[in-house]
């Protein structure tokens, strides 16, 4: 396991002194805005070609342990945590900090009973790493936009305050990876814009599993032979927003082959609004369901005249987001622009 060599005391009173709130600035001025504005399909968000083999072949790497080639002769990536006392940012603090290539130099979260606690300790690691956490989100962002190499920050906060960390992140100079769902399409092409004038890397990934990304590739494929289609996704009762941001990204792919679903042959009441649950694009009715005991799962299911096609997930531990957390620390320094989906990087 790397952790750093700097002691508790001094690496606060290091972040202390360079980089109190009052005086933190903005590190990075941002150039002209080009003369033609990218459109959300431009920037990679929402549209999907791969096939499900390259896709299966590539997985294996992913899963296997990916490293770019650009990456192979630079120092280790700085990297912060924000939202790091939450069990996906728990998971994230013990994976980049066991990463060879990576280095964890912070921790944001904003709960107060876990201020100045050790991430180490705090993610049940053998020994602590001696980074402890803070509140302080923008003074940590221009301590790791000092860092010789670029440095990311992966993102597990909340759908209130994720728009504004990806503002900030970027202003500083620092790649967001952000596994936050609930941003509207009218922030994702607000951040969109906002990159590319920066000529920032960002990357939003509202699933970080292979296995969904699997799932929704052959939910494409499934769909151009079914005309009747809906999903319905299970998440903990914790999870604040819904549908899920999976979800929603599901049925936007299954709404860009342009086809009308589940065109309706009887006129429907509900006898308790929400009774069908939400319509999504092009027809598609999207249900959430929120109970303690379950983590994450998805099912897309396809009816015809005598058959009923089901696709599911199943998350059993947070564990298996993690070798698309790294890889999408690893890609976004690669990368100009906003890209949406985890199948856009591999």
């Amino acid at each position: 396991m790397r952790h750093c060599t700097t002691n508790h005391t001094e690496r606060r009173a290091e972040f202390n002194c360079k980089f109190k709130p009052s005086t933190a600035k903005r590190l990075v001025k941002f150039p002209t805005v080009s003369s033609q504005r990218r459109t959300v399909n431009e920037t990679g968000i929402f549209p999907f070609t791969p096939h499900l083999s390259r896709l299966a072949n590539q997985g294996l790497q992913f899963l296997c342990g990916f490293k770019s080639k650009n990456m192979a002769n630079q120092g280790p990536i700085p990297v912060v945590i924000n939202g790091a006392a939450g069990k996906m940012g728990r998971e994230v603090i013990k994976a980049v900090s066991e990463a060879p290539d990576m280095n964890l130099v912070g921790t944001i979260d904003t709960s107060p009973e876990h201020q100045e606690k050790d991430a180490g300790e705090l993610a049940g690691l053998s020994e602590p790493l001696e980074i402890p956490i803070t509140n302080q989100m923008e003074p940590m962002l221009a301590f790791a936009a000092q860092e010789k190499q670029p440095a990311v920050v992966v993102d597990f906060t909340h759908p209130d305050s994720v728009y504004d960390n990806i503002r900030s992140a970027i202003a500083y100079g620092v790649r967001p990876v952000v596994g936050t769902t609930g941003l509207s399409p009218e922030q994702l092409q607000n951040l969109a814009d906002f990159a590319d004038k920066a000529s920032t890397g960002c990357l939003i990934i509202p699933n970080f599993s292979i296995g969904m990304v699997l799932l929704q590739q052959a939910a494409v494929t499934a769909s151009q032979y079914f005309d009747h289609v809906e999903i319905i996704e299970l998440h903990h009762n914790q999870k604040a927003d819904a549908p899920s941001g999976t979800a929603i990204k599901t049925a936007q792919m299954l709404g860009e082959l342009g086809k009308t679903f589940n065109q309706a042959i009887v006129e429907e009441t509900e006898k308790i609004s929400g009774a069908r649950g939400s319509q999504a694009d092009e027809g598609i009715r999207i249900h959430s369901v929120r109970l303690p005991g379950l983590i994450a799962h998805q099912e897309v299911i396809f009816g015809a005249a005598g058959q009923v096609y089901t696709l599911r997930h199943d998350t059993s531990d947070r564990t298996c987001y993690m070798p698309g957390v790294l890889l999408a620390i690893r890609k976004v320094l690669q990368l100009k622009s906003l890209v949406y989906g985890l199948e856009k990087i591999i």
